[in-house]
């Protein structure tokens, strides 16, 4: 089976500046896969030469088997997309809003209240779009992505903005679409939802490509082993240090987290235990795709 998304090479210049360069990646049909990276990291560029918005300056990119090529339209009729602040008509209701995008794309009316039933606004179908709330507006966009039946799905930062309970709403509705089979891009800057959502992410900087997998694996790399300690914690630090295996100790409230191999905890624990210290927790450092961004990244 094709991939819903395929790039080699892609990159996009603006004069001497490299927006994009050499972006290679592939995406799997109906998985969850996040595209992060720092802002200007080139994230929205790609998104915007994907959907044939801004021309390829070089490489090649494909949306469920087909080339974008020259005449990248055919490749999108069956992609719906979601671009940071939906656009509507507030005098307008969410009906009526989605009437009129699925007029202008030949798309059948019968259409609209079954998407206003998946984004959950059925009952709110034929208010004004401007007593909306940010959720709800969020939620018509996503509506409105839905409106062409799509298989893959594009999702540039759909919780922005949003209060708690409008961020759930939109965890829930994009979960429920991947249970459908949707293939779904999420372009977000809430590392949390992302880590939640996504099998697999790619993470841009400057334009580049610089790490890429599943989120289990990303994380699962060795991170060090954290402990709390009774009593001296210089005196804990200093003896922690004499173990060759050790690379580093640091302080972080009242725990010290030890750089070395997380397979050594037991080994830890017993060479302080011989020296009489005493060891009120210790284990393995957990880490989360936030801090594993910002390692990556270098934005400590």
């Amino acid at each position: 089976m094709t991939a819903a998304i395929e790039t080699e090479g892609l990159t996009k210049r603006y004069g001497a500046r490299l927006a994009v360069d050499g972006l290679s990646l592939t995406v799997a049909r109906g998985e969850v896969f996040g595209l992060l990276g720092p802002n200007g990291a080139g994230k929205t560029t790609t998104i915007a030469m994907l959907l044939g918005l801004v021309a390829l300056s070089a490489g090649r990119a494909a949306l469920l088997g087909q080339e974008l090529g020259r005449a990248p339209f055919p490749a999108l009729r069956h992609v719906g997309a979601m671009i940071e602040s939906p656009a509507l008509y507030p005098y307008l209701s969410g009906y009526d809003n989605l009437r009129v995008l699925a007029r202008a794309g030949g798309i059948a009316e019968s259409r609209v209240p079954q998407v206003l039933q998946t984004a959950g606004l059925a009952e709110r179908a034929h208010d004004k779009a401007r007593a909306y709330s940010q959720g709800m507006r969020q939620r018509l966009a996503i509506a409105a992505a839905l409106l062409p039946d799509p298989e893959l799905i594009i999702l540039d930062e759909p919780t922005n903005g949003l209060d708690p309970a409008g961020t759930v709403e939109i965890r829930d509705l994009i979960r429920q679409l991947a249970a459908g089979g949707r293939t779904i891009l999420l372009c977000s800057h809430m590392l949390h939802e992302v880590e939640q959502l996504c099998g697999r992410v790619a993470i841009l900087k400057e334009g580049r490509l610089i790490t890429q997998g599943a989120v289990d694996d990303l994380l699962r790399r060795d991170t060090g082993i954290r402990l709390r300690v009774e009593g001296d914690q210089e005196r804990a630090m200093g003896l922690i240090r004499t173990l060759p295996w050790v690379r580093g100790v640091v302080v972080e409230g009242d725990l010290l987290l030890v750089d070395a191999p997380s397979a050594r905890v037991a080994e830890l624990n017993g060479h302080l235990a011989r020296h009489e210290v005493a060891v009120a927790e210790i284990g393995a450092r957990e880490r989360s795709l936030e801090s594993f961004f910002l390692e990556v990244t270098g934005d400590r």
